[in-house]
């Protein structure tokens, strides 16, 4: 069997970053799906599985309801790996457009209080399987150490 793509990206020199990980053919449509690695694969400890469940609640949600970008959006949802998170946008896009987004989906989370959107039983088939203040922290650190100061190293996979 061919390797699907994403396992021939080189994890050993992969940064934290937003990457396109590949554009699909949908027909006319062209879905770009976007690789927003939060933390070194490999080299850092992987997020917890409740951090990580808060995250894809609070960004689904933000992303669903996003005034440009609630049509667009297809998926937003955990690596297995839990390194980071995949976005299936509706469109052709390129790393480097979608940085705007990025600042604003990681702020709201970073800064997010209250009830977790969906984090109810009626709601979600784990909901106590949540952790905030984690993903607060892990929002404020991708802002700071990525999204604050991005670099084409951290937007285009290593070769």
């Amino acid at each position: 069997m061919e390797k699907i793509a994403s396992f021939t990206v080189d994890h050993i020199r992969l940064l934290p970053g937003l990457y396109v990980s590949r554009k699909d053919h949908v027909g006319a449509e062209v879905l770009t799906t976007f690789d927003i690695r939060m933390t070194q694969p490999n080299q850092e400890p992987v997020m917890n599985t409740a951090e990580v469940h808060t995250i894809e609640h609070l960004g689904a949600t933000f992303l669903r309801n996003h005034p440009v970008y609630k049509e667009k959006t297809v998926y937003f949802g955990p690596m297995g790996c839990r390194t980071g998170f995949y976005l299936v946008l509706a469109g052709d896009y390129c790393s480097e457009e979608l940085v705007p987004l990025m600042k604003e989906l990681f702020t709201f989370i970073r800064d997010f209080r209250g009830e977790v959107p969906g984090a109810s039983p009626k709601d979600c088939g784990n909901y106590l399987d949540m952790n905030l203040p984690m993903a607060n922290y892990l929002a404020d650190r991708y802002l700071r150490e990525v999204l604050g100061h991005i670099t084409q190293e951290r937007l285009n996979y290593p070769e």
